[in-house]
């Protein structure tokens, strides 16, 4: 088995991990030339050295897991659902050295780490009952004679495109139901975090998937085309950017294949006058600044409404100098480094972006940011926000929190049905009647009152709408399940054979 990530600043430069893809159940080193640097972002020093595919080493991870379907495809539910269980235990087992891969290339702190694996383990857990979710329908006697009945069965070679902030959980969230259902899979990781996909490869391994039906090849635009383009896969499951979603779902679809892109977002927080403030200022800093602001789900804009602004943003604020930035790996720390230079600088230059369009400047996270090479920002808070700044329109994707004050409900509800996102939402207000409205009244996907960040427990399914959602179906959940199969539906008739006779009429029932 791969050897566990070391804590952040252990390797020396010229021992860089090489990463390799894993195809046919085991490793394989890159034959393309071609590479990208993998970093300790807490340090600020290249860790690794991962391998990007060809277009060809693409093309065998494909013909691998198309050669692999027809035997896990005829697997029965019974064995499948063993080897779940299997695999179910060796995660669980190997959750704290999956979470410090995670911490050692993403830089989120280790227990935000360990929160993402329980998160990704629930929906293999939800897999776990794959018999009892593809149970079909039957009708007895539905005409004189004839049964009709509906099966589900999997579509054949499924891909995953996943992002850089969860390299654990969202894979977990696409290869595991695709699995379950019968479908053989490659995963292309980020290729900013990619060693955690190849450590959960090889638990499939020991857990007993057969070799070839879980496949990870690594890189960059040229890898992604190649997935998208190739007639022998069926389905691709991407999260990312909105852009680069819809880029993969138009490009997928054109191609032949089912798509589900999930893109950006910009997740608003409303906070009522009748709201407990404390609690509220509480579930804005954890949401806002928690993986350093690198989630989809994250908090990004705080709408206060009426008289909650003042209280709201000194509450916040009091609370902002007690948030420990450092090293993910500290027990600590609270909130690690971002994961590039590149990105800390990006989401950084919305500071000075901000305060030039007229927002507050309340804290800069600059001036909070560690010592040191590491890809650390402290947290910033911009008050004093309105529509149009690009501080407002824009996924920052960082520890970059904004507040922008509304005199009534309608108005706070409109700016969020007005904004082009629809991924997550939530209201902080004790009044029951109106909680119960904004569900009803809001147009975003998943939606949390007085939770910050609903994401679904694993029985329902993760999702936005608008923007944020490229395809029809929601990812794990009910809805995956549906994703990674088609429906069949059968009409069977034993008659006896002396009734049979020609009739060239529209079939009747009766």
């Amino acid at each position: 088995m791969t050897e566990v990530a070391e804590a952040p600043g252990t390797q020396r430069a010229q021992e860089l991990k090489r990463i390799n893809h894993w195809i046919n159940g085991a490793p394989v080193a890159g034959q393309s030339g071609r590479s990208g640097p993998v970093y300790n972002p807490a340090a600020g020093i290249q860790s690794g050295e991962v391998d990007f595919a060809s277009a060809e080493e693409v093309d065998r991870a494909v013909q691998v897991a198309n050669d692999a379907f027809p035997t896990w495809r005829a697997m029965s539910l019974s064995r499948k659902t063993e080897i779940f269980f299997r695999i179910r235990k060796l995660v669980d087992e190997h959750r704290e050295d999956i979470a410090k891969i995670l911490t050692a290339e993403h830089g989120k702190v280790l227990s935000d780490a360990k929160g993402e694996v329980a998160r990704g383990l629930e929906v293999i857990e939800y897999c776990c009952g794959i018999p009892e979710l593809l149970k079909g329908g039957f009708t007895e006697q539905a005409s004189t004679g004839i049964d009709v009945y509906s099966i589900r069965q999997p579509l054949g070679v499924c891909a995953g495109i996943t992002p850089f902030n969860f390299p654990a959980m969202v894979p977990m969230w696409m290869w595991a139901p695709a699995l379950a259902c019968g479908n053989t899979f490659v995963l292309k990781p980020s290729e900013k975090d990619p060693s955690a996909s190849v450590y959960t490869a090889e638990l499939l391994k020991e857990a007993g998937v057969p070799d070839g039906v879980f496949n990870v090849v690594h890189g960059d635009k040229v890898a992604v085309d190649a997935i998208l383009e190739h007639p022998g896969i069926d389905s691709v499951s991407f999260v990312g950017s909105t852009p680069i979603a819809r880029y993969v779902y138009e490009t997928g679809t054109s191609h032949g294949k089912r798509v589900q892109a999930l893109g950006g977002a910009k997740n608003h927080m409303i906070v009522l006058p009748d709201a407990d403030i404390e609690m509220a200022a509480d579930a804005a800093v954890s949401a806002g600044y928690g993986s350093a602001g690198e989630r989809c789900m994250a908090v990004s804009m705080l709408v206060a409404v009426g008289d909650a602004g003042d209280e709201l943003v000194g509450a916040i604020k009091q609370r902002l100098p007690k948030v420990k930035v450092g090293d993910g790996m500290d027990p600590d720390a609270e909130m690690g480094p971002l994961v590039t230079r590149e990105h800390r600088d990006k989401v950084a230059s919305y500071i000075d972006r901000g305060r030039a369009e007229g927002a507050t400047v309340v804290t800069d996270g600059r001036e909070s940011a560690p010592d040191g090479d590491g890809f650390f920002l402290g947290v910033t808070l911009l008050d004093d926000v309105r529509p149009g700044m690009d501080v407002y329109k824009d996924e920052i994707f960082g520890p970059v929190l904004g507040v922008t004050r509304v005199n009534t409900y309608d108005e706070a509800v409109r700016l969020v049905n007005e904004n082009p996102y629809g991924n997550g939402v939530a209201i902080f207000t004790r009044d029951g009647g109106v909680a119960r409205q904004f569900q009803f009244d809001v147009n975003v996907g998943m939606v949390g009152i007085n939770v910050p960040i609903p994401v679904p427990v694993a029985y329902y399914s993760f999702g936005g709408w608008k923007n944020s959602l490229f395809g029809d179906l929601h990812v794990y959940g009910p809805e995956g399940i549906q994703f990674y199969t088609r429906g069949k539906v059968v009409t069977s008739r034993w008659p006896d054979p002396a009734t049979s006779k020609v009739d060239l009429g529209f079939p009747q029932t009766r």
